[in-house]
């Protein structure tokens, strides 16, 4: 029988069944780095107040940074008796050193070590999917500005609606990943609080000192309610949260081109690296990664749920039931990271067909709006003008024209005088330029946008 680290109490051993159906060393052992960190943060704080000594202090940062080691060399042993990574990190340093690593534990709870331990993986991998969405963004600005003279159809309910660069639609982008990242850095103001002192919930009588190892982890603060902190999860299903936001912009932006890339849209050409053929129709290059990023959403949405029935109803302070949250983190980060670093991949090798997409681009009546908004320019009322451009679609499509081939006649008769100037802003073309508005498409505007952005993201301009 393997000794517990709660065994005291209790005078018969486990089920098997019990040991296999509560162990979470399948899953919780990629915290070991984490949880080694703050061991030897604790240590030191002991040491500091006179509850180790500095050479037993010493010898466990020591055994540490070992089994520390082991692990990353991939000879540790892991045992679903042990439970836990805690419990086979703190059995491993006994077995080198006795009874000073029994001292470690003085002063702590496995409940304020795992989720001290949590929000250090949390932190850690805020930070990194960052620099992963900086890296997206990049590769969308980039690509903005290699297609800064492209202009494509903007739908609403997939029918088209008005002209735009394409620049303008790659920076739609970079603004949502822009929030992304800037919900993941208001998310790590909330993750990066100690709980570490908190015990098991009420604190501990020991001298320790949180703000030493609070200084040691680079947290910002001190949880200051130990009932609070010690089952709290609220960073998890926030940070998840966010990493669900993230998702969903990604499966709409794989949507998107999924879409583009039909022989019936025709607008881009995915790389080949990036498509999978099939197995019976030899000519198929099919999708399949934008595909899975579009289906992994619904995964990453699925761990968010997963963690908010896990939270429902649990009292103060620590519940068991909370061994279950973190599959769900690390799933939605593996998930969300593994699909950030694939679009940021895939983008910059993705290219459109200009000739295809010019050549449709007058179909739609892209112009209708701005000709629309011509109208109300000189005087006639929004809805009236509304009204009218309404009629002037209709019957061109009865004529199987554009609204730039119809007879100046036909614009005399909505007002005296409009027929011999209204043609300046018909056509995509013209109804680009028509645009003013600060954030609209308008080629002043985003060539505002893209300087902006290349020193918000700072890179340097594009080569054409």
């Amino acid at each position: 029988m393997t000794a517990k680290t709660w065994g005291g109490r209790f005078a018969n051993t486990t089920d098997a069944r019990v040991e296999a159906f509560t162990e979470s060393i399948s899953v919780d052992r990629r915290l070991y780095r984490q949880d080694i960190r703050a061991s030897q943060a604790h240590a030191r704080m002991l040491a500091d107040v006179g509850l180790l000594t500095s050479e037993e202090a010493a010898q466990i940062v020591a055994a540490l940074d070992a089994i520390a080691d082991e692990i990353e060399r991939g000879t540790f042993v892991f045992s679903p008796q042990l439970e836990d990574i805690h419990t086979h990190i703190e059995r491993a340093l006994i077995d080198r050193l006795g009874d000073v690593a029994r001292k470690l534990h003085t002063g702590r709870s496995r409940n304020d070590q795992v989720v001290t331990d949590l929000k250090l993986w949390v932190r850690e991998a805020i930070d990194e999917l960052d620099g992963q969405l900086h890296a997206l963004q990049a590769a969308l600005l980039t690509s903005a500005e290699r297609h800064r003279d492209l202009v494509l159809p903007a739908y609403t309910h997939w029918q088209r609606a008005q002209p735009v660069l394409a620049a303008h639609y790659f920076l739609a982008y970079v603004e949502k990943y822009q929030r992304d990242r800037d919900r993941l850095a208001d998310c790590r103001r909330r993750v990066n609080v100690l709980p570490l002192g908190a015990a098991a919930l009420a604190g501990t009588s020991l001298p320790i000192d949180r703000e030493r190892v609070r200084i040691q982890l680079g947290f910002d603060s001190l949880a200051a309610n130990s009932l609070d902190v010690s089952g709290d999860r609220d960073f998890a299903l926030e940070f998840v949260f966010a990493l669900s936001v993230i998702a969903l912009h990604l499966a709409g932006w794989a949507e998107e081109w999924i879409i583009w890339a039909t022989t019936e849209f025709g607008f881009l050409d995915l790389p080949e690296a990036f498509c999978t053929g099939s197995s019976i129709m030899p000519h198929k290059k099919n999708p399949d990664v934008l595909e899975l990023i579009r289906g992994k959403a619904a995964r990453v949405a699925a761990d968010l749920q997963r963690l908010l029935m896990l939270l429902k109803g649990l009292p103060l302070t620590y519940n068991r039931d909370l061994q279950e949250d973190k599959e769900a983190v690390f799933d939605a980060f593996d998930t969300v990271a593994a699909s950030v670093q694939l679009a940021t991949a895939l983008i910059p090798q993705t290219r459109f067909r200009r000739e295809a997409i010019a050549s449709r681009l007058e179909e739609g009546f892209l112009d209708a709006t701005t000709l629309m908004e011509f109208l109300v320019a000189r005087g006639i009322p929004m809805r009236s003008a509304h009204e009218a451009v309404g009629k002037l679609v209709r019957l061109s499509e009865q004529r199987r024209c554009r609204l730039a081939e119809l007879p100046a006649e036909v614009y005399e008769s909505i007002r005296p005088g409009l027929g011999s100037e209204v043609y300046h802003v018909l056509g995509v073309d013209n109804a680009l330029r028509a645009f003013r508005s600060v954030g609209s498409t308008a080629p002043a505007e985003v060539d505002k946008q893209l300087a902006g952005w290349r020193d918000r993201l700072r890179l340097s301009a594009a080569a054409p």
